[in-house]
């Protein structure tokens, strides 16, 4: 166990900034154990593997260099397909594996080809880790999200030319999940937190065996607390395609406005909905163009604020901004922007889904509501904005805030996930 190899789908910011190169705030749990890693005296060498597309991997002197006392290996792929299986990938992975002589390789996620390519270059299914995030094959069958069948079938000129339609994007997931299905298969361990991906895994591979491990989030969000934010005012973070349900959320807030006229809607994440130039005409897909035709439909222009991409602090002060968080998913395992919200103690509605009920106790740490339920989904945010106060003294805005706190603590807490990852590496070491 002395040396353990991390396979991870992005460059973490900490590479990124020795690197000098744009890296991306996704996955930032990611960075919340390598934070650990990195500043205890851990016992074993790490090697961290990730992804680069094919102009950034030519930008860089060496693909093998230091980063923080770990051991980096940049290696080429095409994040743009991740439906395709490269089969080349298999030797760039037996030369790293060569080179850095792992004890135990862990796999972060299985949405990309990769994650198949080192799992079969490695061959050594006992000593091999993936890490759930989610799972392609199930988000595969519910990736329409209830959209009208005229909005499945729309192909704009963007969508024409990727390739890139909402059918031929779920066309797609379910490819991942076949090359995910195949990585599972021949991978003797599993980490994840939830009951659906435990569920998931094992119907893919009974006999793996699954540890479970929760995630430890983004160091910023371990400070602070929300207070309220600004009245009425709402956070989705992300909505970029079908599967987030931001046009479940749109309907909700119209539900809302005639009652609170000074409603917003901040959307963090890359926006879809730009058409002010010509340029962002022309990119608009389907869903981009099905969320402006809901917005002017609703009367919500001046009601819905795209904020960009943020970094964590960014959106640390975003959430702390708003007086809820909304996550209207059709389907989810546990999603970083939950755990988030939660440290915080924003108030926090969910759709009750994958396994978000893992993460949130139904009226104490964050209420449910049905997904795709737009009346129910209002009135949960309603309820969070009734200032009514209980025998308690609060309000629930501030009993969520206070379970949603006292939850996410011990979900992710940082030292004892720390400890049960050394746990399932020193027993996957162990083995002969």
């Amino acid at each position: 166990m002395n040396r353990v190899l991390w396979i991870c789908n992005i460059m973490l910011p900490a590479i990124g900034q020795e690197l000098g190169l744009p890296y991306s705030n996704r996955e930032g749990w990611l960075s919340g154990i390598f934070e650990k890693v990195k500043k205890r005296e851990a016992p074993f060498t790490l090697g961290i593997c990730f992804p680069l597309g094919e102009m950034e991997i030519r930008g860089i002197k060496e693909k093998k260099f230091p980063v923080e006392g770990a051991v980096c290996y940049a290696f080429e792929e095409n994040l743009n397909t991740p439906e395709v299986y490269d089969s080349r990938l298999e030797a760039v992975f037996r030369e790293i594996i060569q080179d850095f002589s792992p004890g135990v390789i862990h796999i972060f996620g299985t949405e990309f080809p990769h994650t198949l390519a080192a799992v079969r270059a490695f061959g050594r299914p006992e000593r091999t880790l993936i890490g759930i995030q989610g799972l392609c094959g199930e988000i595969a069958k519910v990736y329409m999200a209830k959209l009208p069948e005229k909005v499945c079938k729309k192909v704009t000129f963007r969508d024409w030319l990727r390739r890139d339609s909402i059918r031929q994007q779920q066309k797609k997931f379910i490819r991942r999940g076949e090359n995910e299905r195949k990585a599972i298969l021949g991978c003797g361990n599993i980490t994840g937190r939830t009951g659906f991906d435990r569920e998931g895994t094992a119907k893919i591979n009974p006999d793996a065996q699954y540890y479970a491990m929760n995630e430890t989030m983004r160091r910023e969000f371990y400070t602070g607390k929300w207070s309220g934010g600004k009245r009425h005012s709402i956070l989705l973070g992300q909505g970029d395609y079908p599967l987030k349900g931001m046009h479940f959320v749109l309907e909700a807030v119209a539900l809302l406005l005639e009652k609170y006229p000074d409603l917003k809607l901040y959307v963090a994440g890359n926006s879809i909905i730009g058409h002010s130039t010509l340029k962002e005409k022309i990119k608009l897909c389907a869903y981009g163009k099905y969320l402006l035709t809901l917005i002017s439909k609703l009367g919500l222009e001046d009601k819905v604020i795209m904020t960009g991409k943020l970094n964590g602090e960014e959106m640390k002060r975003q959430f702390l901004k708003s007086s809820v968080f909304v996550c209207a998913s059709v389907l989810e395992n546990s999603p970083n922007t939950v755990g988030e919200a939660q440290l915080l103690g924003v108030p926090t509605v969910a759709s009750r889904v994958g396994g978000i009920p893992d993460m949130i106790t139904d009226g104490v740490s964050g209420l449910l509501f049905t997904a795709g339920d737009v009346k129910e989904l209002a009135d949960k945010i309603e309820a969070v904005w009734d200032e009514s106060v209980g025998e308690d003294g609060l309000c629930l805005a501030e009993r969520l805030c206070e379970g949603a706190r006292k939850q996410a603590r011990v979900i992710h807490d940082g030292e004892r996930n720390y400890l049960r990852l050394l746990e399932i590496y020193r027993e996957i070491g162990e083995r002969v």
